[in-house]
């Protein structure tokens, strides 16, 4: 009953609470945000060496750069996806990862039926064919399911969010939105009322095979879209049109840095070097990231445009001596309790049957850390002191989260030399910077969150934002120079 309600209660206060009010004027009419994914804030300084006349060197220039700066956690693409559209963690807005589990749900066309409890997948899964780019989006019956008012539902990724996005806001406001990224799934941003995209553009990432040239290949077709949409052209296989306008907010990801890092990844050298496949991967993005000024300018926008570039996640590790790999039923047969589930990458979330073995869980894990290199282990109060929530309250917080050393990877995978997801700084260490030709060069070494950049995003389209909600609960304000 818990979130069956909640997603009720959430889409209602998404619609009622984003109606268009007097706001403080537009300090710029477009904003464009993206994620490079994998770009570590220790990256920005080494490609800016190596490449002093880049995009990002430019960009710079006439920027803010937020050197310490990092993303949700976990740092899950999901996550670390919500931590800059809805300024709040996990524990807000429910999405801990895009593979993870709640006490209330049910499997997908299961008719809720049986006892409470599934897997909750927003991958590649719910398409009607991942083996295509376009088959169709998103196939509702391989959507899990619950109860909402009585009746067994379908739950969406936008209604599985408990607290509105940026992009509900800007449609409320009669704004234009467009979106892009490596899954129909990502539905997501559109928020629980589902209404917060003019357009989406998810072509299938997973229809490509995980190797460099097919993912710069499949990055293409974001930029594409980026440049389509300056110009007020829809893609095709668009969801949604933009009625030939420029969106005022659009954004999306990078994916061949993340690749690259995860096959290539860095030399084993002093400062950790780029390896040269990574090196050309970064270039690829900036020269995408160029065409995409050089649109913007062509528009005679620029001037009015606030770029940010804010990575969902890094990688970990950056140090190749220190990658190994575990296989994650180790960990699982190792807490010595009945494991509903268990999502690993360089970090295990642990859902177990019973509440009360947490503590045995816990004791059984500590006699195997060596084996399973654990660092620490999260449970109990700690859990909340942490900030991750009460799995005891709350059916999508896990019961355990098992942080491994640096370079730690949980899985069977002999296609990898680095992962995200976890709680790592090679993982949450991320790129940000936010530049527009009026801005004066500044580096900003105060702590910083990604959540920011979602209130960020508010205040430069002049956009209320109190009425973001997960940014209030959380107390989240505007990246600084942005927060006057």
């Amino acid at each position: 009953m818990y979130l069956s309600s909640l997603i009720v209660g959430a889409a209602a206060l998404a619609i009622s609470g984003v109606e268009a009010n007097p706001v403080p004027k537009a300090k710029y009419k477009y904003v464009a945000a993206f994620s490079i994914d994998g770009f570590h804030a220790s990256d920005v300084e080494k490609y800016v060496s190596a490449r002093p006349g880049s995009t990002i060197a430019q960009l710079l220039k006439t920027g803010y750069e937020y050197t310490n700066a990092k993303t949700s956690a976990p740092s899950d693409s999901f996550p670390g996806t919500l931590n800059q559209f809805t300024g709040a963690s996990p524990r807000t807005t429910g999405v801990w990862y895009d593979d993870a589990y709640d006490r209330t749900f049910y499997p997908p066309s299961s008719g809720c039926v049986g006892p409470p409890g599934a897997e909750v997948v927003y991958t590649e899964a719910l398409d009607y064919d991942p083996t295509k780019l376009y088959s169709g989006g998103i196939n509702p019956a391989n959507l899990p399911q619950t109860i909402v008012n009585g009746v067994c539902t379908n739950i969406y990724p936008h209604a599985r969010l408990r607290v509105n996005t940026v992009f509900e806001i800007a449609r409320a406001a009669k704004l234009v939105t467009a979106y892009t990224d490596k899954h129909p799934a990502y539905d997501l941003v559109r928020g629980p009322s589902g209404t917060g995209l003019t357009t989406g553009y998810f072509p299938e990432i997973a229809s490509l095979p995980t190797q460099i040239d097919p993912t710069i290949e499949y990055d293409k077709l974001h930029v594409a879209a980026f440049l389509d949409w300056i110009k007020g052209v829809d893609p095709a296989n668009s969801e949604g049109t933009l009625g030939g306008k420029t969106p005022n907010l659009f954004g999306g990801n990078f994916q061949s840095i993340n690749v690259a890092e995860k096959v290539a990844g860095y030399q084993e050298a002093p400062g950790f070097p780029f390896t040269p496949a990574l090196l050309s991967t970064y270039d690829f993005v900036d020269q995408s990231l160029g065409k995409i000024v050089q649109a913007l300018k062509d528009q005679k926008i620029y001037e009015e445009t606030l770029i940010i570039v804010a990575s969902k996640h890094g990688q970990t590790p950056i140090d190749p001596t220190k990658f190994k790999k575990i296989n994650p039923d180790s960990v699982t047969n190792a807490t010595g309790v009945d494991v509903l589930f268990q999502t690993s990458d360089d970090v295990a979330l642990l859902w177990l049957a019973n509440h009360g073995d947490t503590e045995k869980a816990v004791a059984n894990l500590k006699k195997n850390a060596h084996a399973l290199e654990i660092k620490d282990i999260i449970y109990g109060e700690r859990l909340q002191d942490y900030g991750f929530g009460n799995p005891l309250t709350d059916p999508a917080v896990p019961d355990i989260i098992v942080n491994p050393h640096t370079g730690i990877i949980y899985t069977n995978s002999n296609k990898k030399i680095s992962e995200h997801g976890g709680l790592h700084n090679d993982d949450r260490d991320v790129a940000c910077f936010a530049s527009n030709p009026a801005l004066k060069q500044r580096k900003i070494s105060t702590r910083t969150s990604t959540k920011q950049v979602a209130v960020t995003i508010l205040k430069a389209l002049g956009l209320d934002e109190e009425k973001l909600q997960g940014a209030e609960i959380e107390g989240t304000r505007a990246l600084e120079g942005f927060d006057d």
